[in-house]
């Protein structure tokens, strides 16, 4: 197979995928979250309640479509940053532009929607959770230690933290700011070392 079929076949689920998510959203906002099922979405994108199922695993994971892209890219800035590029600031960058987006044009009308569901609520609780883990695990991997420690969880928990919290805020990204200089000032006085040391977290490579 040549690199562009399979480029081909990735856009175009890239595509379907989109397609569904866009599909789903304007119903749910249209409609009401709870109103709307997933043959519903189905219909309204032309696609097969089998194959919206092989791009979203659930009806909640319809509202959260970059759910996947959301913790590639803490995961990717804590450990693709520049070799001497402390954590905080690299995590405090992409914290900003995550904000950016969750605050845009249109962003308050599904910010509503979820805060009125139990339900999206719950799973939106459960994914940031696991993304705090899998940022945990990549801050630890980034220091050579075997697992995440609990000083690597506590700081990646905060940073997922900052971003519900600056989401909410009059300010965003001043909260960001305010979030994070409290983030650094714990980092610093925790942060662990392959040796076992606690570590302020210097410009070493990856570290």
């Amino acid at each position: 197979m040549t690199v562009s079929t399979t480029g081909r076949r990735e856009r175009k689920k890239a595509a379907t995928r989109q397609k569904i998510a866009d599909a789903a959203l304007g119903l749910f906002l249209e409609r009401g979250y709870d109103a709307v099922g997933i043959r519903d979405v189905a219909a309204e994108a032309d696609v097969a309640v089998t194959t919206l199922f092989s791009h979203f695993a659930s009806k909640e994971a319809l509202v959260f479509e970059r759910d996947q892209d959301f913790g590639q890219r803490l995961t990717q800035a804590a450990t693709g940053r520049a070799p001497h590029e402390p954590l905080v600031p690299a995590l405090r960058r992409e914290i900003h532009a995550l904000v950016r987006h969750c605050t845009g044009e249109g962003a308050a009308p599904i910010r509503r929607m979820i805060d009125a569901s139990p339900a999206l609520r719950e799973y939106e609780e459960s994914m940031h959770l696991r993304h705090a883990e899998s940022l945990a695990t990549a801050i630890a991997a980034g220091l050579g230690l075997p697992q995440s420690t609990t000083a690597c969880r506590a700081i990646a928990r905060f940073v997922i933290d900052a971003y519900s919290l600056a989401r909410e805020a009059a300010d965003p990204q001043a909260a960001v700011d305010e979030v994070f200089r409290m983030i650094e000032a714990a980092w610093e006085v925790t942060r662990p070392s392959a040796s076992g040391r606690q570590e302020p977290d210097g410009p070493r490579p990856r570290a």
